[in-house]
């Protein structure tokens, strides 16, 4: 049966920056197709709760707290990880942070800051993770990208570059490991309801421009990644590696 090939039931997942927002809805979204969970956050404020909704579908869900501005970061959680579940078969690496500066002032703090969490620490992740999915021959990397892979964003340089990187490096690793039975892909989210884009929504003329421009009429809801990271973590998409799936109400099609 079809569906079958979309459950994860007994699977093993970490996702990163899973506290709140994009994050939290994939990992609710991995539960409830039936994978323990490692929810990941800088903080603790709300994570027991993601947890208590996870665990509600009758699978197992760990909070680690870790900043990913520490390098030794990375390999606590993958350590974390193993240990508490007993190996890791999908990693998401969605944690991210945004600093807005128009390029001439931007600071070299806000481009290392942002270069560290949504770069570096997505590259010492996967390359951790896969030193173990290569050991059982399987695994599901998955990189959160962005409609700015593609474009270039305003006021956002650092930001911009990560995730242009970002579609580069699930290119690079995927044709390195595509063959030893780890895929390595990416979702490329567009405009979505979070944190980060609080300040976007509360200017009138901004927020008009963005839904002006978005097909769907609509900014986008986390719940709308859960299926795209669940197919990516199943064995439905066991043949798609290096992909960017745009999950974006259409913005990158006007």
């Amino acid at each position: 049966m079809i569906l079958d090939a979309f459950s994860l039931k007994g699977k093993n997942a970490l996702v990163t920056g899973s506290r709140t927002g994009l994050g939290a809805a994939m990992a609710i979204g991995l539960g409830e197709a039936g994978a323990n969970v490692i929810v990941h956050g800088s903080k603790r404020d709300g994570i027991e709760d993601v947890c208590e909704k996870i665990r509600a579908t009758g699978v197992k869900a760990v909070a680690c707290i870790a900043d990913l501005a520490d390098p030794r970061s990375p390999q606590r959680l993958i350590e974390t990880t193993v240990g508490e579940l007993g190996s890791i078969d999908i990693l998401i690496n969605n944690a991210g942070i945004i600093r807005r500066q128009p390029a001439i002032d931007h600071s070299a703090e806000n481009w290392n800051d942002v270069l560290q969490i949504n770069l570096n620490a997505v590259f010492q992740l996967s390359q951790l993770a896969a030193r173990h999915m290569l050991a059982q021959g399987r695994g599901k990397i998955i990189n959160i990208a962005s409609v700015l892979s593609f474009q270039g964003g305003i006021l956002v340089p650092g930001y911009a570059a990560a995730k242009g990187a970002i579609a580069q490096l699930t290119k690079a690793l995927a044709n390195e490991w595509a063959s030893k039975g780890i895929n390595v892909n990416a979702i490329a989210p567009g405009y979505m309801v979070t944190d980060v884009t609080a300040a976007l929504r509360a200017d009138e003329t901004r927020n008009r421009q963005i839904l002006d421009r978005i097909p769907a009429g609509r900014w986008g809801a986390p719940a709308d990644l859960a299926g795209a990271a669940v197919y990516l973590a199943s064995s439905a998409s066991d043949y798609v590696h290096g992909t960017l799936l745009v999950v974006d109400g259409g913005w990158l099609a006007r």
